[in-house]
């Protein structure tokens, strides 16, 4: 029992960057991260409180999940820097679920999500996860960000609606049919909010402009509520009832009715959540010349998705932006992650209940530049020069993400994204045949003494070159068709094979079965170890023959020339 639960621990790659980094750490080295876990704390503040409310959650429920989920991506996570917590990149996923399933369905997705992220570290699938196209990652960023700046227009200009449509289109009708309630001073609010976080980087890059922009248009809407009269400036306050306390462990009931309904959202969370984080890790590397363990990071976050929901949180990934004010201001173990979140506990506990003062077109402003550095529209228009597969995929997703739902988008984008490559992969294998004489200077197979080998009457070569799967299959399976006299042995040229599927394997079996019924000999050439043994496994060798599986092209004419 010992030794199989060894194996299962050496299988599973989990090696949380915490255990190593303490075995060499120093009072230099807290120094640093006590002064980049403080730091990362106060820019995160504003963050999470803005991402939480656009959420459609409480305040205090950002705060929360950026606690919970920070600490638990720190002690858990492959990464050595990395900062979790809430993201923009969440809103409108989290914004639509609790729409249409209320705040114990995102709770149950969430938790669903988790476990899916726990099954892909478990599995291994944290360097595959990387390979998704950047056309489907640059679409559904660049529709997020423009789903989080039309969700802001109501609070930037203190727009009266009874409750804003939850799909894009419906909200810019709805603003348009009340635009004539703009709330004048919450526009101001709102504009002198977004020239404080533009203008602060030229001043001070140690205190971010959105907590600058919090602290003044706070105080001023104070001033003006209670010296000038004016009412008018929504406030946290005036929206929400915060709970400056620790979070209390909420039960929520599991049928499977309700996780057949939430599994694509669920999906979307956890594929969400793995792209954005190892995306993150990733960039986090290049600056420190750190290695990121993918899987690891993976477990670690789906932990922080299973516990965080049982908290009210909303789903955690890791922040790039947070990440990297984390790099640039010297943290560079996971104890400054930890640190941060300790920092937003301190905050939560002695300085909540002073974030009922925020205005909400404050906040509307830090959100729309959010969404301003989400949308890499640079990056978007370059895409747009690429070749037409590459742009069909990146406007479909960004579409479908703005106009539908993103979990449609990366569904779609994902599986077209598959057929575009697929496509690809079979105009790079191609099929020839030959039938006087092979040309052995253009490479073989075997060392040859001779430039030119004639093949015997009747005796014909069929090449393939490149992998023999499911998209290439009916190609060759129409070459062989188009062939006019019948000839009396098919070498199948294989030296540039390097795998073979199923389906190409099936195909392989119905030709050997026609030809045979034709009486006509099927002879393998050049099978690489991979192939052989995919044949050797399904018992093709006994149907063809073991003796007609050679080697190379040699022995192949040799095998044609006996009766």
């Amino acid at each position: 029992m010992n030794n199989i639960i060894t194996d299962i621990r050496n299988s599973i790659d989990f090696h949380p960057k915490l255990l190593s980094a303490l075995r060499h750490y120093s009072r230099e080295k807290f120094t640093a991260d006590l002064m980049a876990g403080i730091i990362v704390g106060i820019v995160a503040l504003p963050l999470a409180i803005a991402f939480g409310i656009a959420s459609g959650v409480s305040p205090e429920k950002g705060l929360v999940t950026a606690i919970i989920g920070g600490f638990m991506v720190s002690f858990l996570g492959g990464s050595s820097i990395q900062i979790g917590g809430p993201t923009g990149a969440f809103i409108v996923i989290v914004y639509g679920i609790i729409q249409n399933f209320g705040i114990e369905g995102l709770a149950i997705a969430t938790v669903i999500a988790g476990i899916m992220l726990i099954l892909m570290g478990v599995l291994k699938l944290g360097t595959i996860i990387k390979f998704i196209p950047y056309p489907i990652v640059v679409g559904f960023t660049s529709g997020i960000a423009l789903t989080i700046f039309t969700t802001q227009m109501k609070d930037l200009f203190g727009l009266t609606m009874d409750k804003v449509p939850a799909d894009f289109i419906s909200k810019w009708v709805a603003y348009a049919g009340v635009f004539h309630t703009v709330n004048g001073w919450a526009l101001l609010v709102g504009a002198a909010s977004l020239l404080i976080i533009v203008f602060t980087p030229r001043f001070t890059r140690k205190i971010p402009g959105s907590l600058i922009a919090i602290i003044v248009m706070t105080i001023v809407v104070r001033l003006l509520r209670n010296y000038a009269g004016i009412e008018g400036i929504e406030t946290i306050g005036d929206r929400f009832t915060i709970d400056a306390s620790l979070p209390q462990a909420e039960t929520f009931t599991f049928t499977m009715e309700t996780v057949n309904r939430l599994l694509p959202s669920a999906f979307t969370i956890a594929m969400l959540g793995a792209i954005e984080s190892l995306l993150s890790a990733t960039v986090a590397d290049g600056v420190t010349g750190d290695r990121h363990n993918s899987n690891t990071e993976l477990i670690a976050q789906g932990a922080a998705n299973i516990v965080v929901p049982i908290f009210g949180g909303i789903p955690v990934t890791g922040a790039i932006a947070r990440t990297m004010t984390n790099i640039n201001n010297g943290g560079r173990t996971p104890v400054a992650g930890i640190i941060h979140a300790v920092v937003l506990l301190l905050i939560l506990l002695f300085l909540g209940p002073l974030t009922k003062h925020i205005p909400m077109a404050c906040l509307a402003g830090v959100l729309i530049v959010v969404s301003y550095n989400m949308s890499e529209w640079r990056t978007f228009r370059s895409l747009l020069k690429n070749p037409k597969g590459d742009v069909s995929v990146l406007l479909v997703t960004f579409f479908l993400t703005v106009i539908f739902d993103l979990t449609i988008a990366i569904e779609l984008g994902l599986l077209i994204a598959m057929f575009i490559f697929m496509h690809r992969v079979s105009e790079t294998t191609k099929v020839s045949v030959i039938k006087d004489m092979i040309n052995l200077t253009e490479g073989s197979d075997y060392p040859v003494d001779e430039e030119k080998l004639i093949l015997p009457p009747r005796v014909e070569v069929y090449e393939i070159d490149g992998p023999f799967f499911f998209g290439i299959a009916n190609k060759f399976d129409s070459i062989m068709k188009n062939i006019g006299e019948k000839p009396r042995v098919r070498i199948i040229r294989m030296r540039k094979v390097p795998f073979m599927d199923s389906t190409g394997l099936h195909n392989l079996e119905s030709l050997l079965r026609l030809s045979q019924a034709d009486h006509i000999r099927i002879i393998l050439s050049g099978v690489n170890e991979n192939v052989r043994n995919l044949l050797l496994a399904s018992g093709f060798d006994k149907k063809i023959g073991a003796e007609n599986i050679c080697a190379n092209i040699n022995e192949a004419i040799a095998r044609a020339g006996q009766d």
